[in-house]
């Protein structure tokens, strides 16, 4: 059983440079960084319905990755320049993006892994190596079709949200969210995308990479359902798949606030299939019933 990482499940949160829209879009107007990100978000609100900024204006202020096996086990989870201690640097936009390209580099270049990743988090983390100084060559090949930034390339980035939707031609109206908690599992967790510029404007830095920690984890458990639809692996190995995922985040919660409150909303999957149905699957989910009920009893 080989623990090299495979798949490099990620989830990015942004904030808005307000320099940058202040020179772009108000360059007559001589407003502050957060006054032209104010006037850009009343805009996008009336505009839109949404507060939410174009992610050409963004930079990364948390990164959240998951490292996955080859045979589907999440290994570890890192927020990357995630602060140890209280004083140290930490939550910088450049050293994340660089972390995150050659940490995939050292990793011999796993599997990307995302939720609506081909249109907001890749495009985002390939802008902010543009607006760094950053040179990834082994992501920016001139392999044509084969190349690791085809949009149909899922060896190189398996977007769930594109899976789940034939690559768009259908729509997914609920997100993450829902895909998350028709698994049982906790879905968003009193935060939202658009409300992370308030959170970051208060210097709450932790708790946007806690909320991001928690989006990886959804994303983990929508990938190996969708790993089951596809056929790479079956109901009853997914479910030895979430009890060693949920072992490992039991283990990471006296020190990790996140993994407490992850688990405070985990609920079991409900498992529809009966025995006189098909007796395979009825019993395939068997095993995470049975420890629950060992763990509620102790």
């Amino acid at each position: 059983m080989s623990d090299a990482v495979a798949h490099l499940i990620f989830d990015v949160e942004s904030i808005a440079d307000g320099d940058l829209i202040a020179r772009v879009r108000y360059s007559d107007e001589n407003l502050s960084a957060s006054e032209a990100i104010a006037k850009y978000q009343a805009e996008r609100l009336e505009q839109t319905g949404s507060t939410f900024i174009p992610h050409t204006f963004m930079v990364p202020i948390a990164v959240v990755i998951a490292k996955v096996s080859e045979d589907f086990r999440l290994l570890d989870i890192k927020s990357l320049d995630e602060p140890k201690s209280p004083g140290e640097p930490g939550f910088r936009p450049h050293v994340m993006t660089k972390h995150f390209w050659q940490g995939w580099e050292a990793y011999h270049m796993p599997q990307w892994v995302t939720f609506n990743g081909r249109t907001f988090d890749i495009p985002l983390m390939e802008l902010a190596a543009f607006r760094f100084g950053l040179s990834v060559p082994k992501w920016f090949d001139e392999s044509g079709y084969k190349s690791r930034r085809n949009r149909f390339s899922t060896a190189s980035h398996l977007d769930l949200q594109e899976l789940l939707t034939n690559f768009s031609a259908a729509r997914f109206n609920g997100g993450l969210n829902l895909a998350a908690q028709a698994l049982g599992k906790p879905g968003k967790m009193g935060l939202s995308g658009d409300q992370v510029q308030s959170y970051y404007d208060r210097g709450d830095l932790k708790a946007i990479s806690d909320y991001c920690r928690c989006d990886v984890l959804d994303t983990y458990f929508v990938f190996l359902r969708c790993m089951v639809m596809t056929g790479k692996i079956d109901l009853r190995r997914e479910t030895e798949l979430v009890a060693i995922a949920k072992a490992w985040i039991e283990s990471q919660q006296e020190t990790c606030q996140a993994c407490a409150d992850y688990l405070s909303k985990w609920r079991l999957w409900h498992n529809p299939w009966q025995a006189d149905e098909d007796e395979q699957l009825a019993a395939a989910t068997m095993f995470e019933t049975e420890v629950a009920s060992n763990t509620s009893g102790d």
